[in-house]
């Protein structure tokens, strides 16, 4: 009985999310949360001349919607652009990824872009297209679990399942493992941060052309789902929060961070999006595993 009150009570309230979410964008991003959109482009955006080296963007978000992370994240990604000389695209259309258009970019950023937000065709061409020496940057939601369906992806990009995250926005610390690497060479050892921590079923330290850059320190918070009824324990132990990983001849760069706009205004944080890009980018000049 009690099992069915509470399926009661969660019909009831995505319901009332439904009806609401025509009203207001942050109970619309909680109610796609719950009920995630299957709408997918089939006729591709139409882009500009790219100077070469090129970077997609693409934010699309057929579940939960970061209203204020997004367009942040993007602002700060054209900013490096622009300073570094790179061209940029962002779009929020899935038939982007397409085999004739994919090679005018050398990097593609998943910008929390979420619930599952491309199709067969679309998936079937960025694998090719980053195990034939793209590089990609998945960004916070990116790593979440509306991608779960994708199975390659979650297996040979990620390397992990998502299973939940602290409740709320928590300061925390994490060790910077790779001081040298370009995207953490403006991080101190030990870097204090606020956002939505991700945790993992596993760490995917070890994994072969798996390289963990920075690690959470789990305890500088507390690493636990406290909602309602339930209360999970989410700790990791070891617990990679940046992570790189060599996806045939292509590289991906995973970062869990980046919940808030507030992210993307602090300089460690853009320096890191930064970083991470120049190495993508860089991914034919050098080796995949430097």
């Amino acid at each position: 009985m009690r099992f069915l009150r509470i399926v009661a009570w969660c019909a009831v309230a995505v319901v009332v999310l439904g009806t609401a979410a025509s009203f207001h964008p942050m109970v619309r991003s909680v109610y796609r949360a719950f009920r995630p959109s299957t709408s997918y482009d089939t006729r591709p955006p139409e882009i500009p001349a790219l100077s070469d080296p090129a970077v997609l963007v693409f934010s699309k978000t057929n579940g939960f919607r970061h209203a204020g992370a997004i367009p942040a994240g993007v602002a700060a990604l054209e900013a490096s652009a622009k300073r570094r000389g790179w061209s940029l695209f962002h779009t929020e259309n899935g038939a982007v990824f397409d085999a004739g258009t994919l090679p005018r970019f050398r990097a593609v950023v998943w910008l929390n872009a979420s619930g599952a937000p491309v199709n067969a065709i679309q998936r079937e061409a960025l694998r090719s297209w980053l195990e034939s020496g793209g590089g990609f940057v998945g960004v916070h939601a990116a790593l979440d679990d509306s991608h779960a369906s994708w199975e390659w992806y979650v297996q040979n990009v990620i390397g992990a399942r998502f299973i939940g995250h602290a409740m709320g926005l928590l300061p925390a610390t994490i060790s910077v493992e790779r001081p040298d690497h370009v995207a953490c060479r403006n991080l101190d050892s030990n870097w204090s941060r606020v956002d939505e921590w991700y945790s993992f079923d596993r760490s995917v330290r070890g994994d072969p052309g798996v390289e963990v850059l920075a690690s959470l320190d789990e305890s500088t918070y507390e690493p636990r789902l406290k909602l309602l009824w339930l209360d999970q324990d989410l700790a990791m132990g070891d617990h990679p929060i940046i992570w790189t990983r060599n996806v045939g001849k292509g590289r991906a760069f995973l970062t869990a961070m980046g919940h808030s706009a507030e992210s993307y205004r602090e300089p460690q944080y853009r320096a890191v999006l930064e970083g991470a890009l120049e190495w993508v980018i860089n991914s034919g000049d050098e080796p995949a595993g430097d």
